[in-house]
């Protein structure tokens, strides 16, 4: 067989793969990392399909596929995954050195909470105005198991998204701006006594929302769904009505953060990888 392309929201190729099959185009679906999947058809159906595909690629949302979807039986829908790995170990090796450096400093700063203490750690890399790389510092500091997999948990789906979409240094200027004015501004309007990747996470919700609706012909970096409910668990914070503190405003800066660097930069949509 032949490939035909690659794409990474699964979902939306299980439509156009369901799509060749309504034309009588056999394929098959594979991953080998359950994220990036390829299709692949029979080389005398290359040319029919390839028509099919870069239309797909224009626009992969489009109601045909989801019908086509409905219209065949389980049994009958080409997508079945070859060779998809849940190899933990192996997706973080295959992930860039910015999103696995960030991972291992925090990861390596709240172990060091129970070698050396929460108090000197945090004293070293608290805050300080008058200390250049601690404008930084502050983002790689949790203070709680759940409170540091939340926050690595979306800064590898949110950073690996927008790097394989956009580049290195998209992520890069995304984690900077957001890190230097979330921290800053929950310093001045709060207190020094604060910790996390939440802005950053947050710089990097709002890039991927406003560049999503600035580029709507493109797969949207992120879900309408998800940019609410991140929104409204922002407001709750400054309600005071949830069980944990919240540096609320780092994420209120860190989203506006990462909403200017996507109206600023000039980086084009992005219809696969």
């Amino acid at each position: 067989m032949k490939l035909l392309g690659s794409h990474d929201n699964p979902r939306a190729v299980q439509g156009v793969a369901d799509y060749l099959k309504t034309h009588h185009i056999e394929c098959r679906v594979t991953s080998e990392d359950g994220q990036q999947v390829s299709v692949w058809v029979a080389e005398q159906h290359w040319l029919q399909a390839n028509e099919i595909w870069q239309e797909f690629v224009t626009d992969p949302y489009q109601d045909k596929y989801l019908a086509a979807s409905w219209q065949l039986s389980p049994k009958e829908s080409p997508l079945v995954y070859q060779g998809v790995k849940l190899n933990l170990w192996q997706r973080f090796t295959q992930l860039s050195w910015m999103l696995k450096a960030v991972f291992i400093l925090s990861l390596g700063i709240f172990v060091s909470f129970f070698v050396y203490g929460v108090e000197p750690v945090f004293n070293t890399l608290q805050f300080d105005p008058h200390t250049p790389w601690r404008w930084i510092t502050p983002a790689f500091l949790h203070f709680g198991l759940l409170h540091l997999v939340f926050n690595l948990s979306w800064w590898i789906y949110l950073g690996n998204m927008i790097e394989r979409r956009l580049g290195n240094w998209v992520l890069w200027t995304v984690f900077v701006a957001g890190a230097l004015l979330s921290n800053w501004m929950q310093y001045l309007l709060a207190d020094a006594n604060f910790g996390g990747l939440s802005g950053v996470v947050y710089a990097l919700l709002g890039f991927c929302w406003i560049h999503s609706v600035k580029h709507p012909q493109s797969p949207p970096l992120i879900g309408t769904p998800v940019v609410g409910f991140m929104l409204i668990w922002m407001v709750l914070g400054f309600t005071d009505v949830l069980f944990v503190n919240m540096a609320n405003w780092a994420h209120l800066f860190g989203l506006l953060a990462g909403m200017s660097v996507a109206m600023l930069l000039r980086v084009g949509g992005s219809e696969q990888v």
